[in-house]
């Protein structure tokens, strides 16, 4: 059996450059207003202070490595609470999958850092080069000066963008005005200069040279959203029924003069020239369609200019495809059980992470059993174990008493640690630290337990009377 199976070709088209028109309208005024929003939290958030008492950080928001820490306006996160930060990424999944359930790829549309970086770039080039035909032109003429001088501010400005934008990266990790004085002064760690070049590179290449490619061959988001989409999710959607058969302005009239159907659609390609990844959105919805909703600020520009109702192109589902198709009146349902799903686990998840944060302790302690030696035998046949007691203080500088607690008639010494009133080591931690003390726990002959016994290490905090413990064991001689 012969296999007749022939491919002719390359097996990938050859990317045809876009060249995105400028439009006006309501949804190239949300898409300004996110971009404004999210690109100026993004620069300028580093530079907000907030006052958090001596000796803390008064940056906004910080993400404090030396001394693991992050910090969030009121918000302080240890290494110990890592899960908040599974919250948000469960709150975050939950949310695009409510987006999606919603309105389709609203999130690529309009919040994507590529999507939102693109658009930027795109406004310098049209900027610099002028709109859509004048680009075209300029691409098919030979080099001239003023092409290769308008082509290096492009490039120039775009780099600029880039830099900035990894330099206000590395800003979140150290005090931001301090660290550009020490990059403008050459004074910065090497690690700063590095990250600072990787985001450089990669902003300048994805949003000014790869763009609609990242949407449509690295991102899997358009493959998983079209496995979570059904046909009550609104998608930018040519609406067929009415725009069929498509003809010119004055073929469409004479048409109707004669009472015959003509489609609204006059093939005018306004819909594909403002798209930035070139899809014609009358071929249906497509993986490269971000959703941007462009082709209807557009689409409704010209249908005003001809005097035909706007919403030739708007967001709809396949249900009222089908039923403008049938005759009958389109029907909307946002709320229905996958919609419910996503925002019940989204309110699930958030609860519970604002009640873990409104009732956290801001104090806490850790245990470490000294494992060289066991326990030490004393000359007066008594026993001794060392412990290793991390004392954690999320709150001002406080003094805390330590106990022991499951073993009765042990006594409890803290190397450098004076004792309280009650005889109990008292230590001191300061504001938003840590301290380890070596506890050392000893039982005499009389008290000996026979068999390795579990007890518990506890700190009370000696002016708002908080506690907290930690369990352990305690081994005797022989075990």
């Amino acid at each position: 059996m012969t296999d007749d199976t022939f491919i002719e070709g390359p097996l990938y088209e050859k990317r045809k450059k876009v060249y995105p028109q400028s439009v006006h309208g309501p949804f190239r005024r949300i898409k300004w207003a996110i971009l404004c929003v999210t690109l100026g939290t993004y620069y300028l958030l580093p530079f907000v202070r907030w006052n958090r008492g001596s000796g803390l950080p008064d940056q906004a928001v910080l993400i404090d490595l030396p001394h693991r820490r992050f910090y969030f306006f009121f918000i302080e996160l240890w290494p110990q609470e890592v899960y908040y930060f599974t919250g948000l990424l469960i709150i975050a999944a939950m949310t695009l999958f409510l987006m999606n359930a919603v309105a389709g790829r609203l999130w690529c549309g309009y919040m994507c850092p590529q999507t939102v970086w693109t658009d930027l770039f795109y406004a310098v080039e049209r900027w610099v080069e002028g709109d859509r035909r004048e680009r075209m032109l300029g691409d098919k003429r030979s080099w001239s000066f003023d092409h290769l001088r308008k082509v290096a501010l492009k490039h120039f400005l775009w780099i600029m963008i880039a830099w900035w934008t990894g330099g206000a990266w590395v800003l979140y990790f150290a005090d931001a005005p301090t660290l550009v004085k020490e990059l403008a002064t050459f004074e910065a760690p090497f690690i700063a200069y590095l990250w600072i070049g990787i985001l450089t590179a990669t902003t300048y290449v994805f949003a000014g040279h790869a763009r609609e490619q990242v949407c449509i061959y690295m991102c899997p988001w358009p493959r998983i959203q079209a496995a979570l989409t059904d046909e009550w999710a609104l998608n930018v959607t040519y609406r067929r029924d009415r725009g069929e058969p498509r003809m010119s302005v004055k073929k469409a009239e004479a048409v109707r003069a004669h009472g015959e159907v003509a489609g609204d659609c006059v093939d005018c390609h306004q819909c594909i020239n403002v798209c930035p990844t070139g899809v014609d959105i009358r071929h249906g919805i497509q993986l490269g369609c971000i959703q941007c909703g462009l082709c209807i600020d557009a689409c409704n520009n010209v249908m005003r200019e001809i005097g035909r109702p706007a919403g030739l192109i708007g967001y709809d589902t396949d249900i009222n495809m089908q039923r403008r198709r049938d005759g009958k009146a389109p029907i909307y349902r946002v709320i229905r059980p996958r919609t419910l799903i996503y925002a019940a686990a989204i309110a699930v998840v958030g609860s519970i992470m604002l009640y873990t944060l409104a009732t956290r302790a801001t104090m806490d302690v850790n245990v470490l059993h000294e494992r060289n030696p066991l326990f030490v035998q004393l000359s007066d046949c008594g026993v001794r174990n060392d412990y290793t007691v991390r004392i954690l203080n999320k709150g001002a500088q406080r003094s805390f008493a330590l106990e022991l607690s499951g073993l009765p008639g042990a006594t409890i010494r803290v190397a450098g640690v004076e004792t309280g009133p009650d005889g109990k080591p008292v230590v001191e931690v300061g504001q938003d630290q840590t301290r380890e003390v070596r506890l050392s726990a000893q039982v005499n002959p009389a008290h000996l337990p026979q068999t390795s016994r579990e007890i518990e290490i506890g700190i009370t905090d000696i002016a708002g009377g908080g506690h907290a413990s930690a369990s352990d064991h305690f081994i005797p001689a022989g075990q």
